[in-house]
């Protein structure tokens, strides 16, 4: 995620450089054809155009207004996520006691069973991360000019999900493999082991309540994150919108021209810088949109998933006293334009 104090212009300009140039382009063939090849009847009133313009404005601010609704609620559910995420560490760590066993169990023994539902968790962490970063259809990270431009990956290479062997045996791990949703699977792997624990009286009755409550909010989270990757923003808003601010900027030059035209001189020729800047204007905030929809995608805007089950990981492992940590992921400031 990128979290400097904002975008140079330099990397704004050159993520919509190629817009620039059409936007330039196109103007300056109806600025020829109105001055030099005198066709003056392309030369339209400006009322029109500026009637459109404010329609379009509007529906930028809906769509942008909506795309960012959707980030956010993403990133206020990630915060569910590293809450729920510490609530369960503390848990496995102070609930698991020989305080009701039925069969007393040395320190070690229950430190072992206190790391394997910690770890097994850090494992749900980064397999929700993965699936979520799974490309859709309607994403920009499965578009070759959108990864070389802005996308990053932090996540484990180079095969994702054996990065959770570490943390999990190889049964659960062989388990998790031959299911579609491994994250749903691992929460439900914690289920059955604390049932295991209960039956063995490690967990007493409440605590075990406790336990299965929290495991059912992760799982409301989980599904949260899944409503918002799953159902994209609607594709008529989404479609429409672009459609019309390309129909301005194509009619834009048409309307600029006439109105410079009755100015006289070289004037006329300020109709391509407005036109680019003006062009410009109204397809970065649709882009910008654009980018907002899906917060899961692993672009520089998106939530910081990768980074958030590295912190969670970390404090999970400081509770079990543990001190080979891993570094956290820190957010990008400064980055270079990909060619």
């Amino acid at each position: 995620m990128h979290a400097g104090r904002q975008y140079s212009l330099l990397h704004t300009l050159f993520w919509t450089s190629k817009y620039i140039l059409i936007f330039a382009i196109w103007s300056t063939i109806v600025v020829l054809l109105y001055s030099t090849l005198e066709i003056k009847w392309i030369g339209i009133p400006w009322l029109p155009i500026a009637l459109v313009g404010t329609a379009i404005a509007f529906y930028l601010g809906f769509k942008n207004n909506s795309a960012y609704d959707r980030l956010w609620e993403a990133r206020k559910i990630w915060g569910g996520i590293v809450n729920s995420s510490r609530t369960l560490g503390v848990m496995a760590r102070d609930f698991v006691t020989n305080e009701y066993a039925n069969e007393r169990l040395s320190q070690t023994e229950l430190q072992k069973i206190h790391r394997r539902l910690i770890y097994r968790h850090i494992a749900w962490l980064y397999a929700l991360t993965f699936q979520l970063r799974e490309p859709k259809p309607w994403e920009h990270n499965n578009k070759k000019s959108a990864q070389n431009r802005m996308s990053f990956d932090t996540d484990p290479k180079p095969e994702r999900y054996d990065y959770l062997k570490q943390f999990i045996s190889t049964e659960d791990f062989a388990y998790i493999s031959s299911k579609t949703n491994r994250a749903v699977q691992l929460l439900s792997l914690q289920s059955k082991d604390l049932k295991e624990l209960k039956s063995k009286g490690l967990i007493d009755n409440f605590r075990h309540m406790e336990m299965k409550g929290l495991i059912e909010k992760l799982y409301a989270l989980q599904g949260k994150c899944e409503r918002i990757k799953n159902y994209p923003f609607p594709r008529q808003y989404a479609s429409v919108n672009v459609f019309f601010v390309w129909l301005f900027s194509f009619l834009l030059p048409f309307a600029m021209v006439h109105e410079f035209s009755q100015t006289g001189g070289c004037f006329i020729w300020l109709t391509v810088p407005l036109c680019v800047v003006v062009s410009w204007v109204f397809h970065t905030m649709e882009v910008i949109g654009d980018f907002s929809e899906n917060p899961f995608e692993g672009l520089f805007n998106d939530v910081p998933m990768t980074s958030l089950s590295r912190t969670i990981e970390i404090d999970l492992r400081e509770m079990l006293d543990e001190t080979d940590l891993p570094v956290p992921i820190k957010p990008v400031t400064k980055f270079k334009i990909l060619l």
